[in-house]
């Protein structure tokens, strides 16, 4: 069990792996948050992301993005009523300070359920990507499932170029490639609609 892992298994979401190379290298970086079953698929997007593009990739397992919510209302709710003392911030923004890089969350669930903690995740300077399986299966098997949802390991590794794409730390021809590579139809409907 990684270090500081009981805890954030109790408030949310731990580090459960942390890419190599120094937190201070140059590499593109980003923070991959998975919840569920789709861990295994988002500790592989790491895989790809740095052997396939040079990313480094942060993975977080995320035990409850209700309980990051609920956390995060309280905190908003004990800063309201103490306007004068020191403020406090969600167990989230905690655990991703000092943290490079865009924020993709993953999970079998609809999409709005890891979009409930947006306001604490993002900011200025952090963007925050949420891919998850709205509508209905349309597969015999949950790895097609996932394809389908676009929420595979492929998928998580072109959300976060994207997204570094959006932030100019890489080209977009680099998303381009990822998309040839890993045999993506850019024109196929959009998962909700077919």
């Amino acid at each position: 069990m990684p270090d500081g892992a009981p805890e954030g298994i109790l408030r949310g979401m731990y580090l459960l792996s942390e890419a190599g190379g120094r937190a201070s290298s140059k590499k593109p970086r980003v923070q991959l948050l998975g919840s569920g079953t789709i861990l295994r698929e988002v500790m592989a997007a790491a895989q790809l992301l740095e052997s396939d593009f040079g990313v480094l990739a942060d993975v977080w397992s995320v035990t409850s993005f209700t309980e990051l919510r609920r956390d995060g209302i309280e905190v908003e709710r004990y800063n309201m009523l103490h306007p004068t003392g020191t403020p406090r911030k969600a167990f989230v923004t905690e655990a991703l300070d000092g943290r490079r890089g865009p924020v993709i969350a993953s999970t079998d669930y609809i999409r709005t359920y890891a979009d409930q903690i947006r306001q604490w995740v993002g900011g200025p300077d952090r963007s925050y990507r949420v891919l998850g399986t709205d509508g209905f299966g349309r597969s015999d098997t949950r790895a097609g499932l996932r394809r389908f949802f676009e929420v595979d390991r492929h998928f998580v590794a072109l959300a976060a170029l994207r997204e570094l794409a959006e932030a100019g730390e890489i080209a977009p021809s680099v998303v381009q490639s990822a998309i040839e590579k890993y045999g993506i139809d850019p024109e196929a409907p959009m998962p909700t609609t077919v």
